[in-house]
């Protein structure tokens, strides 16, 4: 399987509602470093995975629409909880979207597996991996 990653950051604020969060419960701010990794079994007629311009140029968007936001605020965590792990899957399904609207060109097709992958801090970080099938 060939993979290419490509990174951002995007920077939250939101309040994790439940006994199970302890004080992450009250509004906090988070710096989320967001990798996306591509991945398929075999290179396109290129011999690359996909255009990495178009990936970083489309995470960037992606995030866009939620860097600087409190997520309790945001429709699309209404009534959920905005953990790491849900962001992370939150961002899946957006960059599947994007290749499937052919945001990333026509290499992006090949793609058959993504996993996004958030790191909270230098120590603790969640991930969302899937086929795109799926």
């Amino acid at each position: 399987m060939y993979a290419v990653e490509v990174r951002d950051h995007v920077m939250i604020a939101h309040s994790i509602k439940g006994e199970a969060f302890g004080p992450a419960q009250k509004l906090h701010g988070a710096t989320y470093v967001t990798d996306v990794r591509f991945m398929r079994p075999e290179l396109d007629e290129n011999d690359i995975v996909l255009d990495i311009g178009l990936a970083i140029d489309t995470v960037k968007t992606v995030l866009s629409s939620i860097n600087y936001s409190n997520l309790d605020d945001h429709p699309d965590f209404k009534g959920r909880r905005s953990t790491t792990e849900t962001v992370s899957r939150w961002v899946f399904d957006k960059m599947k979207a994007a290749i499937a609207a052919g945001k990333l060109g026509p290499s992006a097709k090949g793609i058959t597996r993504m996993k996004i992958t958030l790191h909270e801090s230098h120590n603790a970080l969640a991930s969302y991996e899937a086929d795109l099938g799926a």
